[in-house]
């Protein structure tokens, strides 16, 4: 098999970059699409070719990588005007890395299998950090040969592909599953940062016993952090989350399953987009529970 190193990323938010960012270490030829200047900017500095629209960062590239935030984005990216698929050669892989419902995922598929393309559905996980190593797991499922034609590439963005099936949708119902955990994990961090600054205990302190301890997880130790800081610059948004629980209460209300925890953490990230908070980074549902509990965090003083 001939190595494709011909690459587009549409999408060059946190996990988009690092993925476009990789690619570029490993030898591939990256073009970035986004819509913001200063971005398209960074990005040629590093070594890409900026493109301003889907269109023009696809052509002749042999695997498009689409970073997108939701399905309605996707769907513009790819089908919309000057959308990826004017200028997708025949049996291009379209790596479909946003978290979508798996509904979504497959009807996005099904239309780029009927136009001549690949399609692997790949949600991701790993943060921002990771996906600058080229460390993220993805969460995989589609044919063969896509996975044949897009392993390089993979290679590249990846330490972990887990292949769920050889259909898209099986990736994205399980990136569901773990975006509940994600969800409630960080809407607990929040709730625990919270007690510890109302019964005075220090939060530095509360976080290096804990991220040691039994209670810890991923998202305490990785979130945990940004609230001891009051750091809340959006390495992932409040808003992602109200998208991605969302899917997972909607999903789980089909399938008939009780997902109570994952209810009362949606309700804390849509209160605090409603709050404002919404483009902040998703630590700060913690500024909710504070500001009720009548306790303050760092970050909270002006």
């Amino acid at each position: 098999m001939e190595e494709m190193k011909r690459a587009a990323v549409i999408g060059l938010g946190s996990m988009g970059w690092g993925a476009a960012i990789s690619l570029l270490k490993a030898g591939f030829t990256v073009r970035g699409c986004d819509l913001r200047g200063d971005v398209l900017q960074k990005f040629a500095e590093a070594g890409g070719e900026a493109c301003t629209t889907p269109a023009a960062a696809v052509g002749d590239v042999d695997v498009v990588l689409v970073y997108v935030i939701n399905s309605s984005q996707v769907e513009d990216v790819v089908f919309g005007a000057n959308g990826a698929l004017e200028t997708a050669k025949r049996s291009t892989v379209f790596l479909l890395c946003a978290t979508m419902a798996p509904s979504a995922t497959t009807a996005i598929a099904e239309r780029l299998e009927a136009a001549g393309m690949l399609v692997i559905d790949a949600p991701v996980s790993g943060g921002h950090v990771r996906a600058l190593a080229g460390e993220i797991t993805v969460m995989a499922s589609g044919s063969q040969e896509a996975f044949d034609r897009a392993a390089p590439t993979l290679d590249a963005i990846s330490s972990k592909v887990f292949r769920l099936g050889d259909r898209p949708g099986a990736g994205s119902q399980v990136k569901m599953i773990n975006q509940l955990l994600a969800g409630v994990h960080i809407a607990a961090t929040a709730e625990a940062m919270t007690l510890a600054a109302k019964a005075g205990i220090d939060l530095k302190t509360v976080y290096d016993v804990i991220r040691v301890s039994a209670g810890s997880s991923w998202m305490f130790e990785n979130r945990g952090e940004h609230i001891v800081s009051g750091d809340y610059s959006p390495r992932s948004a409040v808003n992602i989350f109200v998208k991605d629980l969302g899917i997972v209460t909607s999903e789980a209300e089909k399938a008939g399953a009780l997902t109570p925890l994952a209810a009362s953490a949606l309700a804390l990230f849509t209160e605090a987009s409603k709050a404002g908070l919404g483009g902040e980074d998703d630590a700060a549902v913690a500024k909710i529970l504070a500001s009720k509990s009548g306790a303050t965090l760092p970050g909270m003083e002006e």
